[in-house]
């Protein structure tokens, strides 16, 4: 069992993702000390065991910094800013941290541009996109992927494993960016599949809710299925992933294939329909999908008002 108050911690960034991973860590008994933009926000960590701190240059002094914030401009601000964490007045007086942990969905040019320019500053950058929602954290099931020095990998690996039910170390470099931009393209493919075959079973005579129970115990059933069979079955489209975030990492997935010369048939096919819905207006949940293939189909689908788990 990992000592996980053998480093001090500062986190960076509590929206809905970033606060559910900090309290975790603060829970476990982690020495954190965390920072957001409003620090209102923040505050009800302290009840967890973390330290609220009022600027981004007292976590300097910590050996990881965690940044989990909107995007690739606002991680070199909270970094490299006027104010930043790692910052030339800031290390003059000897304060810097070893090594910066960064799960903000960004781009692979932003990831690069932030790794080359905390090494300069002598500061070991891992990238570590994550798979889940601030649900899916709470429940223990959030999936980390890593990339980086690999000996920066083993020194916050005992930390990210906290954080969820497992990190998975793919490289050096900007890897981890690749496979988070991949696992995107099968949500996008699943995701339309699945309501493909869950409107053929309605308009063959069948309940979602019941086909969808069918699906989930199968061999095809997965985390992913058994999560959305709410929102398929009752017609709920609070939103974990909006149509607009799906279609850029489908279009990052699709310019990653050219680059590489790999054919992705199946994901621009895909990519289509999320366009489709996104021109029609649905502007919550991208399950909505469901709902342009009703209409396609020539059926209205109902909430079906079923008391069904989502597997969390």
């Amino acid at each position: 069992m990992a000592n996980l108050k053998q480093h001090k911690l500062g986190w960076i960034g509590i929206g809905r993702m970033g606060y559910a991973m900090a309290e975790r860590l603060a829970k476990a008994g982690c020495d954190i000390a965390v920072w957001n933009r409003t620090k209102s926000k923040a505050e009800p960590l302290a009840k967890s065991g973390a330290k609220v701190v009022d600027n981004l240059t007292d976590l300097a002094s910590c050996d990881i910094v965690f940044t989990m914030v909107s995007t690739g401009k606002d991680v070199k601000e909270v970094l490299f800013g006027p104010e930043g964490v790692v910052t030339a007045g800031v290390m003059s007086k000897g304060g810097k941290p070893k090594i910066v942990v960064d799960s903000t969905s960004i781009s692979l040019e932003e990831s690069a541009e932030i790794r080359a320019k905390l090494n300069e500053k002598g500061v070991k950058l891992l990238a570590s996109p994550v798979s889940g929602n601030a649900k899916v954290i709470k429940a223990g099931k959030l999936t980390v992927v890593a990339s980086g020095p690999k000996d920066a990998f083993d020194t916050v690996a005992p930390y990210l494993e906290n954080i969820g039910r497992g990190v998975s170390y793919v490289g050096e470099g900007e890897l981890s960016r690749i496979a988070k931009i991949c696992h995107n393209v099968m949500l996008g493919v699943v995701i339309q599949n699945l309501c493909e075959i869950t409107v053929l079973a309605e308009k063959a005579g069948m309940q979602r809710h019941a086909f969808l129970d069918f699906l989930n115990k199968s061999v095809m059933g997965s985390m992913f299925t058994a999560y959305k069979t709410p929102a398929l079955s009752n017609l709920d489209f609070h939103v974990t992933f909006t149509p607009e975030l799906l279609l850029k990492d489908i279009d990052l997935g699709l310019s990653a294939g050219r680059t590489h010369g790999v054919p992705m048939p199946t994901t621009s096919a895909a990519r289509d329909q999320v366009q489709g819905l996104i021109g029609r207006h649905y502007d919550q949940d991208f399950s909505q999908l469901i709902l342009q293939q009703a209409q396609a189909s020539g059926i209205e689908l109902k909430s079906e008002n079923v008391n069904v788990g989502d597997g969390l």
